[in-house]
C-alpha cells in the first residue's frame, strides 16, 4: 500500500508540474495561436475528468481568452458549487453565454438543499421551471414577505397537474391559511378531472368535507362512466354542483355518444344552474364534435354559438364546406375578422365561393392577386387561371466580410470551435444559443453560413427565424437526388414529390429522430420499415438502417406508392394516408361527388390538412428546383367520387 501511494503521489505532482509547465510556457509566448489553446483544452479536460483540481486549474488559466473557456469554467463549477464567490463571479461575468443559465439553475438547486434561502431569492430567474418557482416563493416566504409568497401559492397550487414534490413545503402553509377554503378544491378538483389525473382527483377529494365527498365521488364515475348523464335518476337537484357535475358529463358523452349527448343537453339544459361559460363550453364540445364527424348538423350547431372564437369560426367554414353549401360558406367568411379573412386559405375559398355564385369576375380578381404567392392555394388559383406558376426565387446575399464578422463574434468562435474538435451536438446547441442574439439581417446570414456548413435543417430553421422565404435553394435542398431518381422511377413517382415528402418529413437530415421512433428522410417507423424489406425481398437488419439515405428512400418511396395504388393514383388522399395511416383516410372519404381541393380543406386533423398542403405545393417547388414541368397541382386534386 506504502509503495502505491509513493507512485501515485509522485504521478500527480509529475502531473502538476508539466501542467504548471505548460502553462509557464504559453504565458511566455505573446500569444498562444488557437490551436496550441486547443490542445491545451484537451489536457484540461482530462485533468477534470480525472479530479485533478490543481493541474486542471494550471492549465485553464492560460485559457481565459479561449471560446470554450466559459464551457471549462462551467464544467469546474457545476462540481464546486460550495465556490460561492467564483460561481457568483461567473454568473456576472459571462452572463451572456449559455452556461451562465445552465450554472444558476444548478446553483439554485444546490442553496435550495441547503436552505440558504436569501441568496435564492437573489439570484433566481423565471425560466418556466415549477419546481424553482415553489422553491423561490418559499423563499420569499423564509425571508418575511409571506402574503405575496402565499398569493402565488394559491396560483401555483390551483393546477390539474400534479405539481413537483418542490412545491410541498409552500403548498403545506397555504392549506393553513384562511385563503385555503373548500371551493378552491373543488375548482382544482374540476381542473384535475378535466386532466384525466386520478391520483390527483383522489387526493382532492379526500380534503373535501365528508358532505361533500360523495358529490365528488359522483363527478369522477360520471367522468368515468359519461352514460351515467342518461340516468334521471341521479339528476333529481339542480343546484349548482349537480348542475355542473351534468354539465360536464354531457361534454364527456359527446365523444362518444354525440346524439344522446344533444338530446339529453337540449332537454334539460334550460334549467341547469350554470353560468354562460358552461353553457359555452359544452355546445362549443357539442358543435366541435359534430363537426369532427362530418355530420349535417354541424354547421347550424356551430352557428349557435354565441361568442365563436377563431377554431370556431373556422369550423363554421369548413362545414359548410362539406354541405357543399355556398351560401353558407358566403355567411361563414363574413364572419371572420378582416385580418384572418386575407390569409390565402379563405381568400381562395371566397374566390371559389364568387365564382360558384355567379360573381365570376370578382373571383377572377381575388384568383390573380392569389396566384402571385408561392404556396398550396396560390398554385391552386394559377392553376384555375391558367398561367405558369410564380415562383418569387430570391436567395441572399452575402456581401464580402459578413461571413467574417459573424464568426468574430464570441459566440460564433465557439461554434467553430466545436466544429473543429468534431462535436456537432455541441456545435449546433452552442449555434442555437447564439443565433438568439441576431437580428433579421444577421440571421440571414447565419443560415447562408449553415448552409455552406452543410448544417441544413438548421440553415432552414434559421432562415425562417428571419422571417425571410425566398431563397428557394437553402430552404428546399437537393440532397441525394441519384437516389431519389433512381427510386421514383423504379416505383412509377415524380422525383418532386418524394423530395417534397422528405422535405416535411424531416428537412432532408438523414439522422432525423420523431418523439414516437420516425427515423431518417422519410420519417419510417421501425415496423413500417421491417414490412418494407420483406415486400422488397431484403433481410431486416435493424431499425438503425433507417439512418441510410439510401435504404430509407428506398423503404419511404416503396411505401408510399403502395398508398398511391391502394388510393387509386390520388396523390392528396395518398399523402393524406402518410401522415394519418390509410384506415383514417378511407374513413374521412366523402360519400358524395366532392372536390379534392374541398376535402383536403374539410380533412379532420389540422396536422394533416397542414401536412397535404404542404408537402403538395412543395412538389411543386421542387419540380422547379429540379428544372422539369410534369407536375400541375389541379392534376394531383382529382375529384372524388364518392363511396
Amino acid at each position: 500500500m506504502a509503495v502505491n501511494y509513493f507512485y501515485k503521489a509522485a504521478a500527480g505532482t509529475l502531473a502538476i508540474a508539466a501542467a504548471i509547465a505548460l502553462f509557464v510556457w504559453l504565458n511566455w509566448r505573446p500569444q498562444p495561436a488557437m490551436e496550441e489553446q486547443r490542445t491545451v483544452f484537451l489536457r484540461a479536460e482530462k485533468f477534470l475528468e480525472q479530479g485533478d483540481d490543481a493541474a486542471f486549474s494550471a492549465l485553464s488559466d492560460s485559457l481565459a481568452d479561449y471560446p470554450l473557456y466559459p464551457h471549462l469554467q462551467y464544467e469546474w463549477l457545476k462540481k464546486h458549487l460550495q465556490k460561492t464567490d467564483k460561481v457568483t463571479e461567473f454568473l456576472q461575468q459571462y452572463d451572456k453565454t449559455r452556461y451562465a443559465p445552465l450554472l444558476r439553475g444548478k446553483w439554485l438547486d444546490y442553496l435550495a438543499k441547503h436552505e440558504r434561502w436569501q441568496e435564492f431569492a437573489e439570484f433566481y430567474q423565471d425560466t418556466g421551471n415549477t419546481a424553482r418557482e415553489c422553491l423561490y416563493y418559499w423563499a420569499v416566504h423564509e425571508t418575511g414577505n409571506k402574503d405575496k409568497a402565499l398569493l402565488e401559492a394559491k396560483r401555483l397550487w390551483l393546477s390539474g397537474t400534479s405539481q413537483p414534490s418542490a412545491c410541498d413545503p409552500l403548498f403545506a402553509v397555504f392549506m393553513q391559511s384562511p385563503d385555503f377554503t373548500q371551493a378552491l378544491v373543488w375548482q382544482r378538483f374540476e381542473l384535475a378531472v378535466n386532466q384525466g389525473n386520478a391520483l390527483l382527483v383522489e387526493y382532492l377529494r379526500r380534503l373535501l368535507d365528508k358532505s361533500e365527498q360523495k358529490t365528488a365521488e359522483l363527478w369522477l364515475q360520471v367522468y368515468k362512466k359519461p352514460y351515467m348523464v342518461k340516468d334521471s335518476g341521479l339528476w333529481v337537484s339542480n343546484d349548482a354542483l349537480t348542475s355542473r357535475i351534468f354539465a360536464e358529463g354531457v361534454a364527456k358523452l359527446a365523444a362518444v355518444d354525440i346524439d344522446a349527448a344533444i338530446v339529453l343537453w337540449d332537454g334539460r339544459k334550460q334549467y341547469l344552474m350554470v353560468d354562460k361559460e358552461v353553457l359555452d363550453k359544452v355546445e362549443s364540445k357539442l358543435a366541435m364534435v359534430l363537426y369532427l364527424h362530418r355530420d349535417s348538423r354541424a354547421y347550424r350547431r356551430l352557428q349557435q354559438i354565441r361568442q365563436p372564437d377563431e377554431k370556431i369560426r373556422e369550423a363554421r367554414i369548413r362545414a359548410a364546406l362539406w354541405e357543399q353549401d355556398w351560401q353558407h360558406v358566403r355567411d361563414a367568411l363574413a364572419a371572420l375578422p378582416w385580418a384572418v379573412l386575407q390569409e390565402p386559405a379563405w381568400q381562395y375559398w371566397r374566390a371559389r365561393m364568387l365564382a360558384a355564385t355567379g360573381q365570376g369576375q370578382e373571383a377572377q380578381a381575388v384568383y390573380l392577386k392569389l396566384s402571385a404567392q408561392r404556396n398550396f392555394y396560390g398554385f391552386l388559383a394559377t392553376d384555375i387561371l391558367g398561367n405558369g406558376y410564380t415562383m418569387g426565387d430570391s436567395p441572399v446575399v452575402v456581401a464580402e466580410g459578413q461571413f467574417a464578422s459573424l464568426l468574430a463574434q464570441p459566440e460564433f468562435k465557439a461554434v467553430q470551435e466545436w466544429r473543429t474538435m468534431r462535436r456537432e451536438a455541441e456545435a449546433q446547441r452552442q449555434w442555437r444559443f447564439a443565433a438568439e442574439g441576431l437580428d433579421q439581417e444577421r440571421l440571414r446570414i447565419a443560415a447562408k453560413q449553415a448552409e455552406q456548413w452543410q448544417w441544413r435543417q438548421i440553415a432552414i430553421m434559421t432562415l425562417v427565424k428571419a422571417d425571410y422565404w425566398d431563397d428557394l435553394a437553402l430552404r428546399f435542398p437537393l440532397l441525394y437526388v441519384p437516389e431519389v431518381r433512381a427510386n421514383a422511377q423504379q416505383r412509377g413517382l415524380d422525383p418532386a414529390v418524394v423530395f417534397a415528402l422528405m422535405r416535411q418529413e424531416s428537412m432532408l437530415d438523414s439522422q432525423a429522430l420523431s418523439p414516437v421512433g420516425a427515423k431518417g428522410l422519410m420519417q419510417m417507423m421501425p415496423d413500417t420499415g421491417a414490412e418494407m424489406a420483406a415486400k422488397l425481398g431484403e433481410t431486416w437488419q435493424g431499425e438503425a438502417q433507417l439512418f441510410k439515405p439510401e435504404v430509407n428512400i428506398r423503404y419511404g418511396s416503396y411505401y408510399y406508392a403502395e398508398l398511391l395504388r391502394r388510393f387509386n393514383g390520388h396523390f392528396a388522399l395518398a399523402t393524406a394516408a402518410y401522415n394519418a395511416g390509410p384506415g383514417r383516410v378511407a374513413k374521412w372519404l366523402p360519400n358524395r361527388q366532392m372536390s379534392a381541393d374541398m376535402w383536403v380543406e374539410t380533412i379532420p386533423y389540422k396536422e394533416t390538412r397542414k401536412y397535404v398542403t404542404s408537402v403538395l405545393s412543395y412538389a411543386i417547388i421542387y419540380q422547379y428546383r429540379l428544372q422539369t414541368n410534369g407536375l400541375k397541382l389541379q392534376n394531383m386534386l382529382a375529384e372524388l367520387s364518392g363511396n
